[in-house]
């Protein structure tokens, strides 16, 4: 007679020598995501590759030249605004998670209306509303009788200026994710600081600021990849970064060679930001937010309190939003955009269509991605799948570099092929079209959508799938009449922000781009390079107001996210 001992044996036996024979078996999920991991990381590869390129290129004379300042520069970038989107996102993040005053409900939504408005369309604004000529230096001459030389005012055109743009449009990155951490923190932690006689702020200080200290380190590395990553901005206010001499070096000096080794040059920084993100993951932890606990009770703030909250939450909006809008509506109606009832709206269509495309394209992807890494124990195929998901962290000028350099290979190939068989000419099949920008994208964007997705599947029970898979269905199956389902709230979360951040695209675009395909980015940037600002308002507009309704969006999935949570009334503690 068989023993307990020996059915457990026999028992683990025949799920080792199922999990043998399954990994035997090829499986089309796994081998799918295994390609698709691999055409993401060619571009990476290809321009990694041309740092063995030692004998072509120009990188030695940019090297004695520009390249110390660009590294300045960049590092300068980095500082400002990593110091500024911390502070902005963080302070806001807590008033308006654990404070209640006068519009903290309408505000906690509003703070993030400036993810909508890209960094170099709020840079043209400033620079026509701030220069000499400009509506407010022009008032105040003339208010106070000054001529140019009684009064100084700063040059926005200078590094500070570029960092103090990115950080109006970038602090929803940190603000998103501190605002989260804040509401799903423990309640009993924070209730028993108060009751050793701490003060809201110094529990701010000791205790949750410490708690949602990964968060707030992840937020911020999101927004130094995006300040890394900007090219219209420091285009037009002149300072040299990385970004700006990878184009001038590829279209200016006609130097591939060179532009994909200072792509290389750049990846170092983006490898920083990588390790540091990873590092904040790593060191999170996670805490009740079921049903039996209660979020944090809010702090009812009375008097000049609540006055320093409300601006201090309002200012922010107001100056990465709403003075922005309005400046653009006054730019518009001064001689905005001719082509608004033709041709414009052919750019609106072509921007629409991209990001569409991109937000399904993407989103599915990142599905694949996702439910991989759920199934993996480790290992060559995961990791591989991991560095997949990278991409958002390399700006778009190194990813387009990237993209055109196999896809030009390939259609090079292909048209002497058909040009020695049937002595006809292919041209630029791939390179220069809408699959490639669609490339360009998915390489960038995956890891933003692989991060939604992955967040959902958490929420799911590994035991479903196996569940599933008892009862006949492939891991296919587990994916459509499973995952899917469960997974639409994240699905539409993945869609939006990806749909929001193509719309934004600009330099993967610009140099990727098909002949006469023309976006609203890209015209909006042509017409600002020609300080033709008025007609350059009309198509900022346009992408402001299509961005706000994914935006829209994703406010409310983020907050039925919290539904489940019970919150407590406010309590009024004396400050």
């Amino acid at each position: 007679m068989a023993t307990a001992q020996d059915t457990r044996n026999t028992s683990d036996s025949l799920r080792t020598v199922k999990g043998w024979a399954s990994k035997a078996r090829p499986n089309g999920v796994v081998m799918a995501t295994g390609v698709l991991a691999l055409m993401v990381l060619l571009p990476i590869a290809a321009v990694i590759s041309s740092l063995f390129d030692t004998g072509r290129g120009s990188l030695a004379h940019l090297a004695s030249t520009i390249l110390p300042q660009l590294v300045l520069n960049t590092m300068g970038l980095v500082l400002m605004v990593g110091l500024g989107s911390a502070v902005v996102g963080t302070g806001t993040a807590w008033l308006v998670s654990a404070c209640r005053f006068p519009g903290s409900r309408i505000l906690q939504w509003m703070l993030l209306l400036p993810l909508a408005m890209p960094a170099y369309i709020i840079g043209y604004v400033y620079t026509d509303f701030l220069v000499f000529a400009g509506p407010l230096q022009t008032g105040l001459r003339e208010m106070f009788g000054w001529t140019r030389h009684d009064y100084w005012f700063p040059d926005i055109h200078s590094l500070w200026g570029v960092s103090v743009m990115l950080v109006l449009v970038l602090y929803p990155y940190v603000f998103f994710l501190a605002r989260t951490a804040f509401l799903e923190q423990s309640r009993g932690l924070l209730d028993v600081a108060r009751t050793l006689g701490r003060s809201p702020w110094n529990v701010f200080g000791t205790v949750a600021l410490p708690m949602a200290r990964p968060a707030i380190a992840a937020g911020v590395a999101l927004a130094l990849m995006e300040a890394v990553a900007d090219f219209g901005t420091v285009q037009y206010f002149g300072v040299q970064t990385f970004t700006t001499a990878i184009y001038r070096t590829w279209f200016g000096m006609g130097d591939k060679v060179a532009a994909a080794q200072l792509a290389s040059g750049l990846l170092m920084f983006v490898f920083l930001l990588v390790a540091l993100e990873h590092w904040s993951r790593s060191r999170q932890a996670f805490y009740d937010t079921s049903s039996r606990a209660l979020r944090p009770q809010p702090v009812l703030l009375k008097g000049w309190s609540a006055m320093f909250a409300f601006v201090a939450c309002a200012l922010p909006i107001i100056l990465g939003f709403i003075l922005p809008v309005l400046i653009l509506l006054d730019l518009h109606f001064d001689g905005g955009d001719g082509f608004l009832g033709s041709r414009l709206m052919i750019y609106a269509g072509n921007s629409f269509l991209l990001a569409g495309a991109a937000a399904v394209v993407v989103t599915f992807c990142a599905v694949l991605t996702g439910y991989c890494l759920r199934r993996s124990t480790g290992g060559f195929g995961s990791n591989l799948v991991r560095l997949s998901t990278m991409g958002y962290a390399i700006p778009g000028t190194v990813i387009a570099v990237g993209v055109l350099i196999p896809l030009g290979a390939f259609d090079h190939w292909l048209d002497g092929a058909m040009r020695n068989w049937f002595s006809v000419s292919t041209g630029l099949v791939l390179s220069g079209s809408i699959i490639a920008l669609l490339y360009a994208y998915t390489v960038r964007f995956l890891a933003v959508a692989n991060g939604a997705i992955e967040s959902g599947l958490k929420r799911i029970p590994v035991h479903i799938d196996d569940v599933a898979r008892t009862l006949g269905q492939t891991r296919q199956g587990v994916i459509v009449t499973v995952h899917l389902p469960l997974l639409w709230r994240s699905m539409l979360m993945s869609a939006a922000i990806v749909f929001v951040d193509v719309l934004k695209e600009l330099p993967a675009t610009l140099i990727v781009r098909p002949f006469n395909f023309d976006t609203l980015a890209v015209r909006v940037y042509q017409l600002a390079s020609d300080e033709r600002l008025n007609e350059a308002a009309t198509g900022s507009l346009m992408i402001v107001a299509i961005g706000l309704v994914p935006i829209f969006l994703l406010t409310r999935l983020a907050d039925r996210r919290g539904t489940h949570m019970r919150v407590s009334p406010a309590i009024n503690i004396p400050q």
